[in-house]
């Protein structure tokens, strides 16, 4: 895979009075992987996340996404249509009153022709089966479904990243599954980039990398396995292992399972049911 996003050493701040929120961030992503970056509240993630999308520009260093300069401000339009983002509330990124209007909203903008416009539209909320929903008012749909229509938004302009910041945090369990699982089959089906700004350690499970922040700066990059067999990076970071990987690690420090860091449900029903038949190795 090529690499579709380089940060090297960038620094933002606010204003020329205050302090830095990021400092000296450096880190590359690939074309077609999936990153959770992840820290507490106030470590920078959400403006991060806004640089890559050049809403924010980098006060030093410099960014560039599948090799365009996103630091200057003549490339911003360009970055725009090949990185989309997504809002943590989609109430503050819904501008229609109905669901076709507000997918087809961005569109018009580009002035797209009203047949690839059509075909656009429903692909995109077909893509996050909200098909049926298209005729219906904004305002009558759940939390979950305004999600999806804020998604199905960014995906009718064809984006190669989509950047989710704290997308899933306002939504209840079942509607958080569904928005992660469009992140899954976004990047399965249509080789999208995809970035999830988190603080929430049971969704990073599902992604190739993981980018830890503490106060503006990356303690790490690596894997799900390698970021949570690190205990130190987490607690500096002032993060929590998910429940599943704390309760095999509680066994494993009592002697009744040899170490493994487990990630999901899933390996952990399994571990749970080798010990029970007196099965210490897994």
């Amino acid at each position: 895979m090529d690499e579709f996003i380089k940060v090297k050493g960038v620094y933002f701040s606010y204003s020329e009075k205050e302090e830095f929120v990021l400092r000296d961030v450096s880190f590359n992503i690939k074309k077609g992987q999936k990153v959770a970056i992840v820290g507490a509240n106030g470590s920078g993630k959400s403006t991060l996340s806004k640089m890559l999308n050049a809403i924010l520009l980098p006060t030093k260093g410099v960014i560039f996404v599948d090799l365009i300069d996103c630091s200057k401000k003549e490339t911003v339009f360009e970055i725009r249509k090949d990185v989309g983002l997504i809002f943590q509330d989609p109430d503050n990124q819904i501008v229609a009153t109905t669901v076709e209007e507000d997918v087809a909203f961005a569109l018009e903008n580009l002035c797209v022709p009203q047949e690839k416009m059509c075909l656009a539209i429903k692909k995109a909320l077909d893509s996050v089966r909200m098909g049926e929903f298209r005729k219906k008012s904004v305002e009558k749909l759940s939390g979950g479904q305004k999600s999806k229509v804020a998604i199905a938004g960014v995906l009718a302009m064809n984006p190669k990243c989509i950047i989710f910041d704290e997308s899933t945090a306002m939504l209840d369990p079942k509607s958080r599954k569904e928005v992660l699982n469009i992140m899954k089959e976004l990047n399965e089906k249509r080789g999208t980039t995809i970035i999830n700004i988190t603080h929430n350690m049971d969704e990073v499970i599902f992604f190739d990398d993981v980018i830890v922040l503490k106060d503006g700066k990356v303690l790490k990059q690596d894997s799900p396995q390698n970021i949570f067999s690190d205990e130190l990076v987490l607690k500096q970071a002032g993060l929590c292992l998910p429940q599943v990987t704390k309760l095999i690690n509680m066994l494993y420090k009592e002697g009744f399972v040899e170490k493994k860091v487990v990630l999901s449900v899933d390996e952990c029903v399994l571990v749970l049911s080798n010990l029970l038949k007196g099965e210490k190795n897994f």
